[in-house]
Parts: C-alpha cells; sequence; structure tokens
C-alpha cells in the first residue's frame, strides 16, 4: 500500500510539473496584458512590454523594456525599464501567491514634469508587492515645475539601492523602506551631491558640504500612513526638504566644532 501510495504521488507530481510547462505560455499572455493594465492603471497611462517570460516551476518572471508613458494637460510622465525580475513562488505557487519574492530592477529612466501626475484615481487592480527590491542603474529626472520650483531641475542617478517590503502605489514608494542607497544628486549651477544610506543613517558629500561626508540618523516615514500616490509623493518631498536643512545644520555644527 505504501509503494502505491508512494507511486501515485510520483505520479501526481510529474502531471502537476508537466501541466505547468504546458500552461506557461498561456498564462504568460494573460500575465502580460494583466501587468500592462494594472502599472497603467496605477500611472493612468499607456504601458507596453516588449518581453515577458514566465517559469512556474523554478517560479520566475522576467520583463524586458517595460514602459509607461502619460502625455496630457496635466504634464508629462515617461518611465522606461530595461529589465525586471521578480522571483515568486515556485512548483506553481505563484497561480495563489503571486507577490514578488524579490524583485530586481535594472535601467530605470524616469521623467516626470509635475507632482499633479500623482493625483491617482484609486486603482481597481491590486498594486504589485514585493518582499525585497533591488535597483540598479535608475536615473530620476523631475522638471523645474514638479516638486519644488525654487529650486528647479533636479535630476537623481541611483547606481544601487535596495528596500525591504514595498507595495508599489507609485514608481518611488520603495523609498518608504530603503534598506541601503547610493546615489547622486544632479542640482542647478552644477552643483552635485553624493548620497549613502545604510540601515537608518544617511550621508551626503560634493561641494555643498566639503570632502568629509555628512551623516545623520534619518527615520523614514511609514508608507502606510498615506492614503493614496499623491499623498506619498508629498511625504517624500517632506522628507526630502527637511533631510536638507537637517544636512546643512548638521555641517554648521561639524564646522563650529572644527574651529572650536
Amino acid at each position: 500500500m505504501a509503494r502505491r501510495l508512494a507511486f501515485g504521488g510520483l505520479i501526481a507530481i510529474a502531471v502537476w510539473l508537466i501541466a505547468l510547462l504546458i500552461c506557461d505560455a498561456a498564462i504568460a499572455s494573460h500575465q502580460r496584458t494583466t501587468t500592462t493594465a494594472r502599472i497603467g492603471e496605477s500611472l493612468q497611462g499607456t504601458a507596453t512590454i516588449g518581453e515577458l517570460d514566465l517559469a512556474l516551476i523554478r517560479g520566475r518572471l522576467a520583463l524586458e523594456q517595460l514602459s509607461v508613458h502619460r502625455d496630457d494637460l496635466i504634464g508629462h510622465l515617461a518611465l522606461d525599464v530595461a529589465e525586471v525580475d521578480c522571483e515568486l513562488a515556485p512548483l506553481g505557487w505563484a497561480l495563489f501567491d503571486r507577490d514578488c519574492r524579490e524583485l530586481a530592477v535594472r535601467g530605470v529612466r524616469l521623467e516626470v514634469s509635475t507632482a499633479g501626475l500623482f493625483k491617482l484615481k484609486r486603482p481597481k487592480q491590486r498594486p504589485i508587492r514585493a518582499h525585497h527590491v533591488v535597483i540598479d542603474d535608475a536615473k530620476l529626472e523631475f522638471s523645474p515645475s514638479a516638486f519644488l520650483p525654487s529650486l528647479g531641475r533636479v535630476a537623481i542617478a541611483i547606481d544601487h539601492a535596495e528596500a525591504g517590503e514595498t507595495v508599489f502605489v507609485t514608481p518611488l514608494s520603495w523609498i518608504f523602506s530603503l534598506e541601503t542607497l547610493r546615489a547622486h544628486v544632479e542640482l542647478p549651477a552644477g552643483l552635485t551631491v553624493h548620497l549613502t544610506y545604510d540601515h537608518g543613517v544617511f550621508g551626503a558629500a560634493g561641494s555643498l558640504f566639503g570632502s568629509t561626508p555628512v551623516q545623520l540618523p534619518l527615520q523614514l516615514p511609514v508608507a502606510t500612513l498615506y492614503a493614496d500616490g499623491r499623498a506619498e509623493l508629498q511625504a517624500l518631498v517632506k522628507l526630502g526638504t527637511d533631510l536638507a536643512e537637517k544636512l546643512v545644520a548638521k555641517r554648521a555644527e561639524d564646522w563650529l566644532r572644527s574651529k572650536l
């Protein structure tokens, strides 16, 4: 009896694996439609995907040339991503649990002309969720009127960033669960600031701060406190302005101490 049960179990597993292999192509086509709908709806733009590869047995969803574009009376938004790798639950469990265990994103280019683009309606589709996020080679560019008109154009280049549990209400939702960061910010007048973050400690260096990096503790806001994408962006803008003030104050404090 035990042998029969074991043999029956092996047959059931083999049938399940074969069924997953057969279903990969059909489900991938549906997944392409679902993914473009979710991303396009979240940003109220037109989303396209170049290549999509789904492996249910291994537990992996890979996208290439993901794009979302929006040009209307509100403004211009362009999001282009070279590669997206989503690690799913293996052996077909992703059919029931579609969260990404790890979401790796490479080659991001984001252009935003105004914060009004993130005044979004609550999406019908469930937002994309990831347990861990890794971002490499990302460039985020915000027009002078986007968030801080008095400052002008701001461009952020992210060499590497890692974040924890994230619900993607906007493309920047991962910042709320940031763990590590290496980046630099290009400001008007040719100024560049190099930024680092490592589990609660934020650092800045560059012409504005001198050769010695300025470091201070940083408590990130909690994403669940904000109802929608616009509220998230407003919280991030406030975080940025508060952080800039604290960095300048810390630099002045360090300078005074060096003179005493």
